[in-house]
């Protein structure tokens, strides 16, 4: 059994871990910090800056243009946006409302969005008028309950002169805005004093977000995380940094849809009284741009993202002087790429692991002192960690044996949205307390560091995001020459992990009229981005079990063998 006293007096983080952490809504969090930082920025948004007082300001404006059109507490509301200040002034309007924040990701296809907005019963949809984003969101409108898009501009954010270059010379990049009594804009929403009707909150039962994620299981589901959940990991994460108390700046290229992000980059941030650089999407060379530009202290990220910013030209002459810690995410870190980043930059890259189910963080080595490599770190203050059997989740292991990570603390989630047989799944009862399942397999050493070293899940982690075999092969499926699919997730030097794809055919698919480039041609426009697969490749067969069931670890078993 882990002994938690023990770990506990060997704590490596500025914070005790026994801390008070009472329960606090997200409106009272985000009003707190704009009446002490009122006049500082919030947001730098491609040189342009937002101080908290203004972005408070657009939240209200955002809160009462919603209730004007009849919506309020427990309606949800979609943010299908990229890193945007629309995105912070809805996300924070729709909570002050009273109302649930439902994250879509842009990476999304259509119909896993009108997938989303049925199950969640998404009300309104904040888009922008981006053309990889503005007709996707036009279908969704057409071909889900969905009741009202919010089409925002991007060049409306930037600052002047950028606006003009923008419209100027990137007008390809702009979708138009129909003219349909459904679709709203932005502006015409907070086009009002920004009066409303606030709600009471209950921290604690009040669902603030709708995180959805695959759990344990492969099946998108949508967390639930409280108020309560929120900031309480916003607090965890803020009393890691033994320096946030000094200037805070941190660049927001993590995706705010994501889990991490909403964490890391959003709540965190805005409870310190920080400013966030916000771009609109991850690219390298604008990424050392903003570092050396804004004086940076802080850099969230994946692995994928800070390989890229090695490999990019602009890596050796960026003035990283300011930046202190960076945080990496979502991913393995390879020890490789964490001693080569602070080696040409002088900032310490740690490793830290959550899932949307907790909220987004559950460890993290530190941010000074000892680390251990290879490790996810400690757990964050106030999170209990237990090892329990692989194949009976009510036994705990003996010490230093690894089984499955679960999970305690006031940052997980209350639940999966309208799936109560799925949390109770996603949940084990150990000495009469729920434990949240990771599934993920782990050690613990005696100073309480915690090395994954297995995944009970079949989910493949590509630069940070899930992507689930069982989507992908629903999907191989429905090509008539597909007999059988198996999809896993193969070594990538950049990304973590690709999917790859092994099938067989039906005798009637004729003289190689599917080969395995065919078939990839034919699948990835069907995917999301971040799902395509690297290769399908063609076999005569792929492994059963005794019973007849396709089995991916004996695949990936003759795999390895192949390689040698």
């Amino acid at each position: 059994m882990t002994d938690e006293r023990a770990w506990q007096s060997r704590y490596r983080h500025p914070t005790p871990w026994e801390v008070d952490l009472p329960p606090m809504s997200m409106p009272d969090l985000f009003a707190a910090s704009t009446e002490r930082h009122a006049t500082r920025p919030m947001i730098d948004f491609l040189g342009r800056h937002y101080s908290y007082a203004e972005v408070a300001d657009g939240a209200r404006r955002v809160a009462a243009g919603l209730a004007a059109l009849g919506y309020g507490k427990g309606d949800r509301i979609g943010l299908f946006l990229p890193n945007v200040p629309h995105y912070v002034a809805a996300y924070y309007g729709a909570l002050l409302l009273g109302a649930t924040v439902v994250n879509f990701s842009p990476l999304y296809t259509v119909d896993e969005l009108v997938h989303q907005v049925e199950d969640s019963g998404t009300r309104v949809l904040f888009t922008i008028s981006a053309s990889a984003l503005l007709p996707t969101a036009l279908k969704v409108l057409d071909q889900s309950g969905l009741e009202r898009l919010i089409v925002g501009s991007v060049a409306g954010a930037l600052p002047p002169a950028k606006s003009l270059v923008y419209r100027l010379f990137r007008g390809k990049e702009v979708a138009k805005r129909p003219d349909d009594a459904r679709v709203t804009a932005f502006s015409a929403l907070i086009d009002n004093d920004g009066a409303f009707a606030a709600s009471a909150i209950d921290p604690v039962e009040d669902v603030a977000l709708i995180q959805y994620t695959g759990g344990t299981t492969g099946a998108p589901k949508g967390a639930m995380l409280t108020h309560a959940n929120l900031t309480a990991n916003a607090r965890q994460v803020a009393s890691l940094d033994p320096h946030r108390d000094e200037v805070d700046r941190i660049v927001g290229a993590l995706p705010l849809f994501h889990v991490f992000a909403n964490t890391c980059v959003l709540n965190r941030t805005v409870l310190n009284g920080g400013e966030m650089v916000l771009l609109p999407r991850f690219e390298a060379g604008q990424v050392l741009d903003a570092i050396t530009r804004t004086k940076a202290t802080a850099l969230p990220g994946v692995p994928t993202m800070y390989q890229a910013l090695i490999d990019h030209a602009k890596f050796a002459g960026t003035d990283f002087s300011s930046l202190r810690m960076c945080v990496s995410g979502g991913a393995p870190l390879p020890a490789e790429l964490r001693d080569k980043w602070q080696a040409a930059t002088g900032a310490r890259l740690v490793e830290g692991y959550g899932l949307s189910e907790s909220s987004g963080v559950l460890t993290c080595n530190p941010y000074e002192g000892e680390q251990r490599p290879g490790t996810i770190g400690q757990p964050v203050p106030g999170t209990r960690l237990r090892l329990v059997d692989k194949e009976d989740a009510t036994r705990e292991v003996a010490a230093g044996e690894p089984g499955e990570i679960v999970a305690q603390g006031p940052q997980v989630m209350a639940g999966y949205w309208n799936r109560p047989e799925a949390a109770a799944d996603a949940f084990v009862t150990l000495d009469g307390e729920q434990w949240l399942r990771t599934g993920d397999v782990g050690v613990i050493d005696e100073d309480g560091f915690v090395q994954v070293v297995d995944r009970l899940k079949d989910m493949i982690s590509v630069g940070g995001f899930k992507v689930f075999p069982s989507q992908i092969e629903e999907i191989l499926y429905n090509h008539p020459a597909i007999k059988e699919a198996l999809v896993v997730g193969m070594p990538d030097a950049y990304r973590g992990e690709v999917p790859r794809a092994y099938v067989t055919l039906n005798d009637t698919d004729g003289e190689g009229a599917s080969d395995g480039a065919a078939l990839l041609a034919w699948l990835n426009p069907r995917l999301g981005k971040h799902e395509r697969v690297d290769a399908v490749v063609v076999r005569a067969g792929l492994p059963k079990t005794m019973i007849g069931k396709l089995s991916r670890k004996d695949l990936l078993a003759e795999i390895r063998a192949e390689a040698g």
